[in-house]
């Protein structure tokens, strides 16, 4: 028998099946506003250099970002993301520059280091019964500390020069490695949470933990490696990091969970867990990427800029609650 050939319906259903907006289309609605204003109020927005100035400068908060969907899925939330990306980059810094590692060798340290700390706060909310919030907000502070014991607060300098290059030359033209990551880390997560069972657990465990636990998911299992994971895509925006600056210190990423959580509900992915995905992170990334870039475009202060995003976050989480309301 030969094989039936596959239908232009069934091929078109399966694209729309992986990338499904999952109650992401106001955010888009809002992103292409966003970009249609700033290409009026500015002369540079609407340009092929731009763009890529926008998708590098989103490469670390989206990488975070997917992380970060991952916990707020189960219900969670991970508040030491940015003390982990710190604690990363010093160590791929120490191990490196300092101790004369290769760099193969630094990165999967870094990594390893950043895992181990998701694995801690995973293991201290599921077998401690410590609450999510605290359990971070405590390896916050010991990530911090950390990073700063290890060079005493001083920053590190000396990298080999193939991987800073690796951050600024852009292959084909628009393609620079830290947004070739990027793309990697969420196209792997979109196909993870569609057609993984453990991907399709995560919104089980978010929308009743008690129901997933008696259909048979390992509930606690479950948990650590959402937070382990994490962790170490927080590690891996760390390293994409120090590759952009060409430099590491352990003041980075004071403040990146903010951006990471913001980019996360702004997408659509409910803060009580159970609804969301990738699809709508990646636009909230995106928002907040033209938004920043826009303002700075329109000589906005920093100071301001940091209103106006608050103020859209409030707006994205005001959104959801009324729309669970009329639900």
């Amino acid at each position: 028998m030969t094989a039936k050939p596959r239908s232009k319906a069934g091929e078109t259903g399966r694209f729309s099946q992986i990338f499904s907006l999952s109650g992401a289309t106001g955010p888009l609605i809002g992103l292409i506003l966003l970009c249609v204003f700033l290409s009026f109020a500015t002369d540079s927005f609407l340009s092929f250099r731009n763009f890529l100035n926008i998708a590098d400068q989103i490469t670390v908060l989206g990488i975070m970002a997917v992380g970060m969907t991952f916990v707020i899925l189960i219900g969670g939330i991970d508040l030491s993301v940015g003390s982990v990306l710190a604690l990363a980059m010093m160590v791929l810094g120490y191990l490196n520059v300092e101790a004369g590692y290769s760099m193969t060798a630094a990165i999967l340290g870094a990594l390893v280091v950043a895992a181990l700390c998701g694995a801690i706060s995973g293991l201290l909310i599921t077998e401690f019964k410590v609450p999510a919030f605290i359990a971070t907000l405590a390896m916050m502070s010991i990530a911090r500390g950390v990073a700063n014991m290890i060079t005493n607060g001083s920053q590190i300098i000396g990298f080999p020069s193939w991987f800073n290059m690796g951050a600024i030359i852009r292959q084909f033209g628009f393609l620079t490695m830290t947004v070739a990551v990027m793309i990697v880390v969420f196209v792997v997560a979109i196909l993870f949470l569609r057609f993984r069972e453990e991907g399709r657990s995560l919104f089980a465990i978010g929308g009743n933990p008690e129901v997933a636990r008696l259909a048979g998911i390992n509930v606690k299992l479950t948990t650590v490696m959402v937070y382990t994971v994490c962790a170490l895509l927080s590690g891996l925006a760390g390293i994409l990091l120090a590759a952009r600056l060409d430099a590491v210190q352990p003041s980075s990423g004071v403040a990146y969970e903010l951006d990471a959580i913001a980019a996360v509900v702004i997408g659509g992915t409910s803060l009580s867990g159970g609804t969301g995905g990738v699809v709508g992170t990646l636009i909230g990334v995106l928002i907040i990427g033209v938004l920043r870039n826009g303002l700075n475009l329109l000589s906005v202060s920093p100071f301001v800029q940091a209103v106006v995003i608050g103020l859209v976050i409030v707006l994205a989480v005001a959104a959801e609650t009324f729309k669970h309301r009329r639900a």
